[in-house]
């Protein structure tokens, strides 16, 4: 016998599974007369009735009922067929600005951890040095420091910064078994610039008592302050969330227990014009719980 046609058989599985012919026609965007004429059509194929009409609705007779799975089940395999070997999913892109040191410190070494859980969402990162607004057209999401007083609407604060004095392992062992701070910044220092002030604020906060030290490099970054002080001389004032890698590796030590409160912070700032897209506010989601937790 061959197959019955598959129009019969789609309006049979569909009233089967809602027992009722006027909500399948809703589902299929037929008339209820429609999805009745062709279970009818089955039926007369067959041979055999697959529904008993009530008053209020329909119900499968035992042979409908025997009929209805093995229907459902191949319409069900041939939808999962056609999605597997033919569907490609649409990739949402965010494009993301932060800092050199945020983007290479603090979000890359995380946004594995984000394509594992939100593999259809592609993340274009780029960086700069010192940035207060966004090119509308090519920006989605700003990563920015500051106090958070920007023009934008939605500006979310990623938690407060700390900074510490960081140096190399063989740097501190120079100063003997006891060294201290106030030595240590008379042998030379690695100010970020536009920080310069907080060396003066971690020696009055802690009444340090420490005269203006010297500086033999000034870095544009954190990180190029951290990779210059990695090689084995100097000391820089650096925030925890970005010397964190470095005390992990052993190439940096943290060595007094100094930690100065920053005032600024680091922001996710969203561009105006973004109209509220999901993968947004599911990275600001992801990116805050990280960063908390």
């Amino acid at each position: 016998m061959r197959l019955p046609h598959v129009t019969w058989l789609r309006a049979f599985e569909a009233a089967a599974r809602h027992s009722s012919f006027s909500d399948a026609a809703i589902e299929l965007n037929l008339t209820p007369a429609a999805v009745s004429q062709q279970i009818r059509l089955l039926e007369k194929y067959l041979g055999t009735p697959l529904f008993r009409r009530l008053p209020r609705g329909v119900v499968l007779t035992d042979m409908g009922q025997a009929y209805a799975l093995p229907v459902r089940k191949s319409f069900f395999e041939m939808q999962e067929a056609t999605d597997g070997l033919f569907h490609v999913r649409r990739k949402r892109k965010l494009r993301i600005r932060a800092s050199i040191s945020y983007a290479t410190l603090v979000l890359a070494p995380r946004l594995k951890a984000f394509h594992d859980l939100y593999p259809d969402i592609e993340i274009a990162l780029s960086t700069a040095v010192w940035s207060d607004r966004m090119d509308h057209e090519t920006i989605d999401v700003d990563i920015r420091y500051g106090t958070g007083h920007w023009n934008e609407t939605d500006i979310w604060k990623l938690g407060d910064e700390v900074a510490t004095v960081v140096c190399h392992p063989d740097h501190l062992k120079s100063f003997g078994a006891h060294p201290r701070v106030q030595d240590m910044l008379q042998a030379g220092i690695v100010p970020v610039l536009g920080s310069e002030i907080e060396w003066r604020r971690l020696s009055d906060q802690f009444d340090l008592g420490c005269p203006e030290p010297p500086v033999w490099l000034t870095a544009d970054s954190s990180l190029i302050a951290l990779q210059s002080i990695a090689a084995g001389f100097g000391a820089a004032l650096i925030h925890k969330s970005f010397s964190q890698p470095f005390l992990e590796r052993g190439s940096l030590v943290s060595p007094f227990d100094y930690c100065l409160p920053i005032r600024e912070a680091y922001y996710l700032v969203f561009n105006d014009d973004t109209g509220g897209r999901d993968e947004i506010e599911t990275f600001r989601s992801w990116l805050t719980g990280e960063i908390r937790g």
